[in-house]
């Protein structure tokens, strides 16, 4: 790709697609965090899904090709080995000829294999997708075949976004979204709900258990805290992000927002080692646009493109995908302090890469090692994977604290 990274200060520009820019080094302006490229031979790079894997590696996942909902788009795999300070090349786990191959995440299972999950549609047509597996018994160095996981429903497409999560009884929690065929028209997202797929026989046999009242609400990401679950949602109207809460991970209540900003893009959050919660997301929201597009797959030409909104609350697309935000709570979700990994204009009014167009950052994963350091990964321009490592206390922004009306009274002692 060979795509300038604007330089830091007192650093050279790199290249993407470069053994240079898949280098970890610090950042001029923070030597605490540690930053890269992941490399990748495709134009466009989009929606990583980091993992720690059981040999010590961090594992990261992605999908690549000339741009999504295009049936060139396919799942890719690179690996960080310990003690090595450079990505090793990506390796392609998918290649269907016939549909776009998106949203890849990795699950490690307590048995120990390590399972590849990721949707499969036809064009633009998120109502199409289906939920394919591989599973590897050698943390991703070889992989089993392809088998569909999930069928379409009918009217209905299936999706998924984070890796399931495991209970304290071994059951396994798989959150999905519903992408929902409108009665007219192309899909656009207007009608998407969530759902959370159980297996209590290690995913040889699942039960759906759906979240009421979650329409517009996707990309569940699943968190244990005490005496339950609290499961975060990306808003398909770009007004924030959403909660929903469980005692057992199969009654949800009812999705409520919260505090903390989404502009109908991806989020992932994670419960710490130390009890705390981390989030990373896009703190914007739809009164940061400046515009909006008709669909997210609005210009890859195919003939039905979407049509205007009709009546009733449809999804908003094109609300800026900047900054990238990294927030963490104390208090179970209920405040937030942030500090921005990256920031710009965020545009995202066309999803073109060969031309350089788009300027998001977005779609983010983020995990933790046993060393205690947070990892996150999340598309850069959607050219490149930008990998990021930082300690969960470092740089943290105090007088950026979101939510205090919440609690009554909060201290800034309370969230350091």
């Amino acid at each position: 790709m060979n795509e300038m990274i604007p330089p830091q200060p007192t650093q050279p520009a790199l290249r993407l697609g470069t053994p240079d820019a898949a280098m970890l080094r610090p950042r001029a302006d923070d030597p605490a965090r540690i930053e890269a490229y992941i490399p990748s031979p495709c134009v466009q790079n989009h929606a990583a899904q980091i993992m720690p894997l059981r040999d010590g590696s961090l594992g990261c996942v992605w999908f690549g090709g000339t741009q999504e909902g295009i049936p060139d788009i396919s799942v890719y795999f690179a690996r960080l080995e310990p003690g090595v300070d450079r990505w090793a090349d990506p390796v392609k786990l998918s290649d269907d000829a016939t549909r776009s191959e998106q949203n890849p995440i990795l699950f490690p299972t307590p048995g120990g294999d390590l399972w590849l999950l990721h949707t499969a549609q036809l064009g633009g047509n998120q109502d199409t997708a289906l939920v394919r597996r591989r599973i590897s018994t050698d943390d991703g160095r070889s992989w089993g075949p392809a088998e569909t996981l999930i069928e379409p429903g009918p009217g209905y497409g299936v999706f998924v976004r984070q890796p399931p999560v495991v209970t304290a009884d071994g059951r396994w929690l798989l959150p999905v979204f519903r992408c929902i065929t409108p009665s007219t028209g192309k899909w656009v997202g207007d009608h998407d709900t969530s759902a959370v797929h159980v297996s209590a026989d290690q995913g040889r046999t699942w039960t759906v258990h759906e979240v009421p009242g979650s329409t517009g609400c996707v990309h569940m990401s699943i968190v244990p805290l005490e005496g339950g679950f609290a499961g975060f949602f990306r808003s398909r109207w770009a007004d924030s992000i959403y909660v929903s809460r469980s005692a057992d991970g199969e009654a949800w209540s009812v999705p409520e927002p919260t505090v903390l900003p989404n502009n109908n893009s991806s989020i992932q959050a994670l419960a710490l080692a130390d009890g705390r919660l981390a989030m990373v997301f896009n703190a914007s929201r739809v009164a940061d646009a400046t515009g909006g597009r008709l669909g997210l797959y609005d210009d890859i030409g195919e003939d039905d493109t979407p049509t205007a909104p009709g009546e009733g609350r449809t999804a908003f697309w094109g609300t800026p995908r900047a900054p990238m935000t990294l927030a963490r709570s104390a208090h179970a979700g209920c405040s937030w302090v942030q500090q921005d990994l990256d920031v710009g204009d965020g545009f995202c009014m066309t999803n073109n890469s060969k031309d350089k167009l788009n300027r998001e950052y977005s779609y983010p994963s983020v995990a933790q090692t046993a060393d205690g350091m947070l990892h996150v990964a999340y598309t850069y321009f959607r050219r490149a994977i930008k990998y990021v490592r930082v300690s969960p206390d470092s740089a943290w922004c105090m007088d950026r604290l979101v939510g205090a009306e919440r609690l009554g009274r909060v201290e800034a002692h309370l969230l350091s």
